[in-house]
């Protein structure tokens, strides 16, 4: 059974409650089965963490502003990129065919966005697993934790689905291979390419709002 914290906390990550949602104690708890006091102190947590911010009394979904998308894909890039290094160095051929499956089975999930977007988050923990830096896997965890703030997937995107999938095959070929710094470029490009797909589909999106 996870605890109120894990629970909330996996409702932001899967879109159920999305930045700038309000979030009610007697709500969570009816919904979650937990009574109220658990639920009191995952908010304070979920607030320290930023994960919550105070709008009056009430705690909303914190939203990134265009600065704090900016430097959360830096500092994601350059630990996501030696993750990939480590897995290519230190990962088993258990997990290398584990990979080398996910991204053959996520072809079945071309076209539906948020099945993809919940795919592509076991993947890349994976890679953070094979790196076998339990360190290097907890900064990980917590950027992964802030990545939840994004209101919308970046694989919504027309034809991005297709070409992550193809992205992160080249990773995996580079893990399987042991290049490590073959890796260390593939997921650099990868984590780019899904940058600059989300600022494209931002400045869309504000156009729209615009016109």
């Amino acid at each position: 059974m996870k605890d109120a914290y894990s629970l909330i906390l996996s409702a932001i990550d899967n879109g159920i409650y999305r930045p700038g949602d309000r979030l009610v104690e007697s709500e969570l708890a009816e919904r979650f089965g937990v009574s109220r006091t658990p639920v009191r102190e995952a908010l304070q947590r979920l607030e320290t963490q930023s994960m919550l911010k105070r709008d009056g009394r009430s705690l909303i979904v914190a939203t990134l502003d265009h600065n704090q998308l900016a430097e959360l894909y830096i500092v994601r890039a350059e630990l996501e990129a030696l993750a990939a290094r480590l897995a290519a160095r230190h990962a088993t051929p258990e997990e290398i065919r584990v990979l080398l499956g996910m991204v053959e089975d996520d072809h079945a999930i071309l076209g539906d966005p948020q099945a993809l977007a919940r795919a592509n988050r076991r993947f890349h923990h994976q890679i953070h697993l094979a790196s076998h830096n339990r360190y290097l896997v907890q900064q990980l965890d917590l950027v992964h934790r802030s990545m939840a703030l994004m209101a919308r997937t970046s694989l919504a995107a027309q034809g991005r689905d297709v070409v992550t999938l193809d992205e992160h095959q080249s990773i995996v070929d580079a893990i399987a291979a042991h290049d490590g710094a073959a890796a260390e470029a593939a997921l650099r490009h990868h984590i780019s390419m899904a940058f600059e797909t989300r600022l494209k589909e931002e400045a869309r999106l504000a156009d729209e709002e615009d016109g």
